[in-house]
């Protein structure tokens, strides 16, 4: 019996925040009012193109020019679909071709465990095939609304805004970031507080979402 492509071999890291990562190869959920910004954040500690898929049927639109303060909007190839289905089909190919590090796809609603599966194995493949020509395992990544709640991915992070400590106007962002689920890892809480050219990670108790 042959063994799943993801056991055969360990999987790299993506930096997400401080000194948490996201294991590449695998699809995770990120979910809540900030999911974009940290979507945003982890484009920018990537390199080369980033796929995002969004509905074409959704009334707000991706800005471009917004991601430019994070990372260069050049490496963005937006892609958008017309149905739900179209979607996830366009992330499954993009995630099982390897040619790009980062693959993002905008969901309305969760997808069921058959979808999710299909694109954990569409991530592996594309890890592969990123290996043999010596270039970055794609991360899939599916943003959600609310508190999310796709069935089988790796890991599902919520993030919302958070208030400053500061009482005036300060060069900061504060953020709370939670770890509502991970496969090997329990639920845990921080305050991100982003600067310029810096980002500060504190423990914090779980908050209630």
């Amino acid at each position: 019996m042959s063994l799943p492509i993801q056991s055969r071999r360990p999987q790299a890291q993506q930096p997400l925040a401080g000194d948490l990562t996201l294991q590449r190869g695998r699809v995770h959920e990120l979910c809540g009012p900030s999911r974009l910004m940290l979507a945003a954040r982890i484009m920018a500690k990537t390199q080369g193109p980033v796929i995002w898929i969004r509905p074409g049927w959704a009334t707000e639109r991706l800005n471009a020019a917004g991601l430019q303060p994070l990372a260069d909007p050049a490496r963005l190839i937006l892609v958008q679909a017309q149905r739900d289905e179209s979607l996830l089909w366009a992330a499954e190919e993009s995630l099982r071709s390897g040619a790009a590090p980062l693959v993002i796809a905008e969901l309305l609603s969760p997808p069921a465990l058959t979808p999710t599966r299909r694109l954990h194995l569409a991530a592996e493949t594309g890890a592969e095939a990123a290996r043999r020509d010596n270039a970055t395992p794609p991360l899939g990544v599916v943003l959600l609304p609310g508190t999310g709640g796709a069935q089988g991915v790796e890991s599902r992070w919520h993030m919302a805004p958070a208030p400053s400590r500061a009482l005036l106007w300060a060069e900061e962002d504060s953020f709370t970031l939670t770890r509502i689920r991970a496969r090997l890892l329990p639920p845990a809480s921080w305050s991100l507080r982003i600067r310029p050219k810096e980002e500060e990670l504190e423990p914090r108790p779980l908050p209630d979402l």
